[in-house]
Order: structure tokens, then sequence, then C-alpha cells
């Protein structure tokens, strides 16, 4: 079976979730080649095919296109058919031609299968997988379903009418596209994100009590809807009670100037740490030595650094948000608190280190063997194996 998967860019060595997929259904006979807006670096795990480059100079755009379009007269029958449900959807024929030329790459593309990797990259391309004669599908992640549509309205519309099934990487996700339109009639599966047990051979065997200075760590985008600046409200509370911590965060974004004032005004400067987009091997070298993982997102879609810090032996507190109940199981895998509110993270944080170690073990190994079960790249490979048969 021939897959398209389609992507901005192919995926970082960090961004195990894509490349464990593409090397597994590779093993299991697919015939699997990404379709990219832009490729920066070469990517070896499969063939890659890049989109039309969109030019700030008139003079190159205007010979881009034509070249681009001489390309696609050997396949006619694709861009005629392609036009003309563009045209049934009530695009204009200047949208029309914009969106021949930005999936070019896609209208030449032989597969079986043409999967948007995040339903916002089908916008625009709605109309492709028709063209070409293969079936189309989408995953539905955090930013497309909760960030996306809150600022453009129905959004998805023509995707729902197109899509032949919905991946999405958790019943929160599958739910919110619902809410969105997407009709009960539309084939879906939940397959949840996966980590490889190859990279956490290695456990964190650390013991914590409130004597000792705690070792925070999260691991996140500097955006607004992970939480951060409850997180830090919630470690003022802490520090107040006189516990001591240091805490880390792992990942870059575009709130770092906001955040590192909220560390100032907060009186946090000697707690906190930012340490930026670190590798893979880096960050799990962090969580080795983490007490405390942290994850207070206003939502999220499911989010893997939970699994990854589950999987390293961490005790995880987490907020109630999006797919996170998923995630964790209150008081058995780790702890969910009630969303946008600081006192309750501190407070949550708070009981947790006056537990004794003999209750809070359990509950670390609980974490890390479902995980190590459950959340296995072997059982997502299977699930997309069954998705596209």
């Amino acid at each position: 079976m021939k897959l398209g998967i389609v992507l901005s860019k192919p995926p970082s060595y960090s961004e195990t979730f894509f490349n464990s997929k593409i090397k597994g259904l590779l093993e299991h006979g697919y015939d699997v080649t990404l379709y990219v807006r832009e490729n920066t670096e070469e990517y070896k795990n499969c063939k890659v095919y890049n989109a039309p480059r969109v030019f700030k100079n008139p003079i190159l755009q205007v010979l881009s296109t034509g070249f681009v379009l001489l390309s696609l007269v050997f396949y006619l029958k694709r861009i005629l058919k392609f036009i003309k449900l563009e045209k049934s959807s009530g695009r204009s024929i200047t949208d029309t031609l914009k969106n021949c030329y930005k999936n070019a790459h896609l209208l030449k593309a032989n597969v079986d299968w043409l999967h948007f990797g995040f339903a916002t990259l089908a916008l625009g391309s709605e109309h492709v997988a028709k063209s070409i004669d293969a079936k189309m599908a989408i995953s539905c992640r955090g930013y497309d379903m909760d960030v996306y549509p809150l600022k453009h309205e129905k959004v998805y519309d023509l995707v729902w009418k197109r899509v032949d099934k919905v991946h999405a990487i958790s019943n929160y996700m599958l739910s919110k596209a619902q809410e969105l339109g997407l009709p009960d009639s539309v084939a879906s599966a939940i397959i949840y994100p996966a980590i490889s047990p190859y990279f956490f051979k290695g456990k964190n065997e650390k013991q914590f009590s409130e004597s000792k200075s705690l070792n925070i760590t999260t691991i996140a985008r500097l955006h607004w809807i992970k939480g951060l600046d409850y997180t830090l409200e919630a470690l003022q509370l802490l520090k107040q009670k006189g516990v001591k911590f240091n805490y880390t965060i792992i990942g870059e974004g575009s709130e770092y100037e906001s955040l590192r004032y909220a560390v100032h005004e907060l009186n946090l400067e000697n707690e906190v740490s930012f340490l930026g987009k670190l590798s893979h091997q880096t960050t799990l070298e962090h969580l080795k030595n983490t007490d405390i993982y942290l994850q207070y997102s206003h939502t999220e879609g499911f989010c893997n650094a939970v699994l990854e810090a589950q999987a390293m032996g961490c005790l995880c507190v987490v907020s109630d948000g999006g797919g996170l109940p998923e995630n964790i199981i209150d008081n058995t895998t780790g702890f969910l608190v009630k969303k946008r509110d600081a006192n309750a993270l501190a407070e949550s944080i708070f009981r947790v280190l006056s537990m004794d170690e003999l209750d809070l073990s359990p509950i670390k190994k609980a974490a890390r063997t479902r995980v190590l079960k459950d959340f296995t790249i072997d059982n997502q490979i299977q699930a997309f194996i069954n998705f596209y048969e």
C-alpha cells in the first residue's frame, strides 16, 4: 500500500512519534512518502517531496508559477478534476489557481492514502485526494482543534465533507472535532501517541522528602495555552510556605519575555531556570533527576511529554485540561488538578510532599508500567495498519 503523509516539514530527530510511525510502516511493507512545505534538512527515513516555493520577489514568483503549471500538463486530467471540485465548493478562480500551485507536489502523487498529519494542513487541499483517486485522512491534534478554530469560524466545514477517515490522538480530540462539525457518519479512530521503550530503559530512581530542595520540571512550548503563568503563581505560594525547589522549564516560544518578567515579579529568579529547546536525549537526562513533573496546561490533545515523564518514572502532577485525564489516572498513575487555579495546584503539590514514599512509589511504578505496556510504538503501528486497511 502506498501512503503519502503531509507535514509542514520533515519530523526532527526529537519528534519520535512521527519518525517511529514512518519507520514502523516501512517495516510492515508500506511505501511511505513525505510531502512537505519546506525541507531545510535532508530527511533519510523515506522519500520526501517539497511543495513549490512561494517567493517574495514577484518576478521569481511568476517564473516559478509558470514552471510549476507547465509541469502539471502531464497531469491534466487530475488538474481539471481539481479545478472542477474547487469551483463546486464556491472558491474563486484566484484561490483555485493558488491552490493548484501550492498543491502541485500532491497532485502528482500516486498513493492510496493521503494523510494530513495536522488538520490545518488540509485547508486549501481538501480536493487533492479525490482528484488523484486516493483516500483522505487527517489527524486531529491539540492546536488544530483547541486553538486555530478560535480565530477561524467553521474552518473545517469543507474538510469534513471530503475526508474519508479521521485519526484523533484522544477521545477529547475526537469530541472537539465533532463539536466543530465532524459528522458521526465519518469513520474515525482513536490512536494515542506512543513512546519507544528503547529510550526508557533507564529510569528515575529518586526519592524525595520535604527536607531537601525539590527538582521540578516542565517540558512545553512557551505559549499561553501551557498555563505556565499559573504554574509560577503556584510555585510562589509553595515558596511562601517554605518549600525549597528548583523549577526547570524546557522549551522555547513566544511567551519567553512575559514569563521571565513573571519570574522577576514573583521573586522566583533563584528558583526558576529556562533551558530553551534541548535534544531528546538531554531532556530525558533531566527527567532522571526530576522529583515532580508538572504539566498545568489549559488544555492538551494528549501530551507526549507527560507520557515520557511517566515512562522515566517521574511523579506527574497535571491539569484536568483536554486529553490529560486520558493520559493520567488520578491518584493511580499521577495527580490531576483543576485547571486555571494556582491555589489548587499549590495545595496539590503540598499534599504530595506530605505523602510517604511508600505511597508515592507505587504510583510512579504504576505509571511507568502502564505507559510501557499500553502506549508503545508497536501498539501504535498496529493501530495505524488497522486504520488504513
